[in-house]
């Protein structure tokens, strides 16, 4: 195949259900910078779109055009010497109403297209798959990656127990928490059954496990391999960490095997604080006192949901005391 040239442009379609959307716009807003209310985002930045439980596609932008007719012409240049291909015009929910277009008239712009380049097409196993998209009044032509729900995969744990993340939350999670993992040693310290470890680990994250509780320990290392991944899981309370990470995840202990008292969970974030710069914290109860007390402020939140049950997310980074905002006081 002739080598095409993308521009550096990427956009990515998206899928989620009313209750995920606050969660889905908090991991946009790790991955992009920014949130949309449409179910589709252009960036320049490369993310894998198994990675986000939420992604559906990924379009590696090879050329645009104004007018379908540009994208035709352009097109017309591609030869796929002897590598098979295929163009599909994905189904998008939350287009703009100027770029909505009839399943009709997807599939005639799509033989269309097909029509012009030169190569073999094949519509079940091609060698290449192009995507053709219309978004903000323009037509995006390139290289399709369809997103595989590996979260789904890992719902089926040896161990495991009923309050824990629910695999998709917890990939939604590990992405909030360390959107780019280059170069990023991440923590979970008070990591459970590992659900958060696995789903960090099968994306490549650099993370290390920690909980005082031997059975979930001995759970958590067994899930991790059961899946066929490597990572460390040790038996200790938090405040026996002397290492520097870039992140640390801390869903909050509550259920059955590791209560906390909220004495306890503010223990926990206290000794966080010594030994790493971005927390990110999942709640069930409010605790923006505590986080402040531990000296960290909430720079993003969200509300996750499990059918009734609601999970609060929190991202924060450690205040910085020589340049911390003084407290003003109301006189009484």
């Amino acid at each position: 195949m002739r080598r095409l040239t993308p521009t550096g442009e990427f956009i990515y379609t998206y899928a989620y259900h009313d209750d995920e959307k606050e969660l889905c716009h908090m991991e946009m807003r790790a991955f992009f910078g920014r949130d949309t209310e449409e179910k589709i985002i252009k960036s320049a930045r490369d993310i894998a779109p198994n990675r986000s439980p939420f992604i559906k596609e990924q379009l590696e932008v090879l050329f645009e055009a104004a007018e379908l007719s540009g994208i035709l012409k352009q097109a017309a240049g591609v030869d796929m010497e002897t590598a098979t291909f295929k163009v599909i015009f994905p189904k998008i929910n939350g287009l703009a109403l100027e770029d909505k277009v009839d399943y009709l008239e997807k599939r005639n712009i799509e033989r269309q297209i097909g029509a012009v380049i030169t190569g073999r097409a094949d519509v079940h196993s091609p060698d290449v798959t192009f995507g053709l998209i219309p978004f903000g009044g323009r037509w995006y032509f390139g290289k399709s990656r369809q997103s595989e729900s590996i979260w789904f995969k890992h719902q089926q744990k040896p161990r495991e127990y009923s309050t824990a993340l629910s695999t998709k939350v917890a990939r939604a999670v590990a992405n909030i928490a360390v959107p780019n993992p280059a170069g990023i040693k991440a923590i979970d310290p008070c990591c459970g059954i590992g659900t958060v470890l696995v789903e960090a680990l099968s994306m490549g994250i650099d993370i290390v496990g920690r909980d005082i509780n031997p059975l979930v320990v001995e759970g958590s290392r067994e899930n991790i391999a059961h899946f066929g991944l490597t990572g460390k899981v040790h038996l200790g309370p938090i405040a026996d960490i002397t290492q520097q990470y870039d992140v640390a995840i801390i869903d909050m202990p509550y259920n059955l095997y590791t209560h906390a008292t909220p004495e306890e969970q503010q223990d926990i974030l206290n000794h966080a604080r010594p030994f790493t710069e971005k927390l990110l914290v999942v709640t069930i109860q409010t605790i923006d006192h505590m986080i402040d007390q531990a000296g960290f402020t909430i720079t993003d939140r969200c509300i996750a949901k499990k059918g009734l049950f609601l999970r609060e997310i929190l991202v924060c980074e450690r205040t910085d005391e020589r340049t911390a905002p003084v407290k003003e006081f109301q006189e009484v």
